[in-house]
């Protein structure tokens, strides 16, 4: 019932604001909603994919993450070898011709990560954006330059964090991401961390969160909360940058976010 209320209520919204949106203008606000209330209002994608007539995207391999690397049926022994590597660069260079899903067919650029390899905090996001894709490094259109602004509002630096993304390539029209595609490169990230060992992980967005936390939770609901990932690294959850460019009156929420994010970090190496 919860759910249906809050479907109507939307539904009412949409229509008593018909005649001041604009057509192009909908498709933003369905993906704000669904930021923050997840998936409720928006139909599934296996529902898209009993309906395609595309067999090759029904029928591309895709990979089903499992914490033992060796039960992997579908990685052969060489490509298992990333699995070994003891540096983000080895790890890179082992990775970046990767072809597990079909997000792999588009990309210019295999969009690794960014920044100290020895960081205290990872800042996880979606995926990689036009202009990602285009120069191979994560946030650096718009929303990258926001985020640089909220990382220097709470004194810290890109170079002194560590970015990366749930997803590696660019997915079609920047839209979210499919399970088996986050899947597949889950991981590639798991690795990273285990290699920057950071000690706090802010996720962007909902996306992001449900990806590193696995859990089906709203926005709203993972927002003000400290989880553990591998029961050792401490995340906190606000909105993607993306989000906040479209919606400006959510700057606030994060800003309350990000604070308290600086808080747990200053308390978290004070502890030390």
């Amino acid at each position: 019932m919860r759910r249906v209320y809050r479907f109507r209520i939307f539904i009412f919204y949409l229509f008593t604001m018909t005649s001041t949106i604009k057509k192009n203008n909908w498709l933003e606000i369905l993906i704000d909603q669904k930021e923050i209330f997840g998936d409720y209002l928006f139909i599934q994608k296996d529902e898209i994919l009993n309906k395609t007539k595309d067999s090759n995207l029904i029928h591309e391999k895709t990979i089903k993450y499992k914490s033992d690397y060796s039960e992997l049926d579908i990685f052969n022994s060489e490509e298992l070898q990333w699995v070994d590597s003891k540096t983000l660069e080895e790890l890179y260079s082992r990775i970046k011709d990767c072809s597990k899903c079909i997000l792999h067919k588009n990309r210019t650029n295999f969009v690794f990560g960014y920044g100290n390899s020895n960081a205290d905090v990872m800042i996880i996001g979606e995926g990689p954006g036009a202009e990602e894709d285009k120069q191979g490094i994560p946030f650096v259109g718009k929303a990258g330059m926001l985020l640089t602004n909220i990382l220097k509002a709470i004194n810290f630096s890109r170079d002194e964090v560590y970015i990366a993304n749930i997803v590696k390539c660019r997915p079609p029209d920047n839209r979210t991401p499919f399970q088996e595609e986050m899947d597949s490169c889950f991981p590639f990230l798991e690795k990273q961390i285990e290699l920057i060992k950071p000690k706090l992980i802010l996720c962007l967005g909902l996306t992001a969160a449900r990806g590193l936390l696995k859990k089906k939770e709203s926005l709203a609901a993972f927002r003000g909360k400290v989880f553990l990932y591998n029961n050792s690294i401490k995340v906190m959850v606000t909105f993607h940058p993306a989000a906040l460019l479209r919606n400006p009156n959510w700057k606030k929420d994060c800003w309350q976010d990000v604070q308290e994010f600086r808080k747990l970090y200053d308390e978290t190496i004070n502890n030390q």
